[in-house]
């Protein structure tokens, strides 16, 4: 069924984001891309080959610059679907890490997906239509140990999109949170985490897989979705195990050095 209206995808230069905007694409829905890097544009012009009209805009939505860039494009115009999945993460150990580096992960994945939710959000609860897809993670679930604040910066979207969807239960705007487990993109490289066991591991999800599950999970309008068999085992064991327990287990899958088992 082809579909009319806006959607915006950030973070889809690559992986899972490229894969909802083709699903968005696919369905018919004019598209506002967004990402920091250059292959963002590569990812407009195959999307064009899909029919739809693509707008791409390269920017860092980390920065209020990069906010304001993407607001001046959407112009005004409605917002139907709002696929926030921008995010970026950091391995190592927290002391260890340049501190720029990691205030750059929370300056993207927690203070400009809020804003941007926050505008976005209000447009669709005035007009009492909307659909909304956040790319929280199993991550969120657990202490991240040697992925410290990637993990926190997680926690906290999984639970903002719960309470936000709460808060607009009497709406016809619905909000749905995403939690992947490790996904087969370029997160890993891109996090300095090429050499743990985690980024090693070769039995990662497909991230097509990873965002149809949360592209239906969205049109459906469920308040979320784990993606993966063993991801959806993983997130029911981390409201048993104690939580010293489970950075222990985190620290086995992201310790730099650590070989797989």
């Amino acid at each position: 069924m082809a579909h009319t209206g806006l959607a915006v995808v950030t973070g889809a230069s690559t992986g899972i984001g490229l894969e909802l905007a083709k699903l968005c694409a696919a369905d018919g829905y004019e598209l506002l891309i967004v990402a920091n890097e250059a292959e963002i544009e590569h990812a407009a012009d195959s999307l064009r080959g899909q029919g739809v009209t693509v707008t791409a805009v390269q920017t860092d939505l980390g920065t209020e610059h990069g906010l304001d860039q993407l607001w001046m494009a959407i112009g005004g115009r409605p917002v139907d679907l709002l696929l926030a999945n921008a995010g970026q993460g950091l391995g190592g150990a927290f002391l260890d890490q340049d501190f720029q580096k990691a205030k750059d992960v929370i300056d993207l994945n927690v203070t400009g997906t809020t804003s941007l939710l926050h505008k976005v959000g209000r447009q669709m609860r005035d007009r009492n239509k909307g659909r909304i897809l956040i790319t929280g993670s199993i991550a969120g679930l657990m202490p991240g140990a040697f992925q410290a604040v990637y993990n926190g910066t997680k926690a906290y979207l999984d639970s903002l999109s719960y309470a936000l969807r709460n808060e607009l239960k009497e709406t016809e705007v619905t909000v749905t949170c995403l939690m992947p487990g490790p996904t087969d993109t370029e997160f890993f490289d891109r996090a300095e985490m090429e050499g743990t066991p985690v980024g090693q591991d070769d039995s990662k999800e497909d991230p097509a897989k990873t965002a149809k599950h949360g592209y239906d999970a969205m049109m459906k309008g469920k308040a979320g979705v784990v993606s993966g068999f063993m991801n959806k085992v993983q997130a029911a064991f981390t409201g048993i195990i104690p939580d010293t327990v489970l950075a222990e287990m985190h620290r086995h899958m992201a310790e730099p050095g650590r070989q797989s088992n």
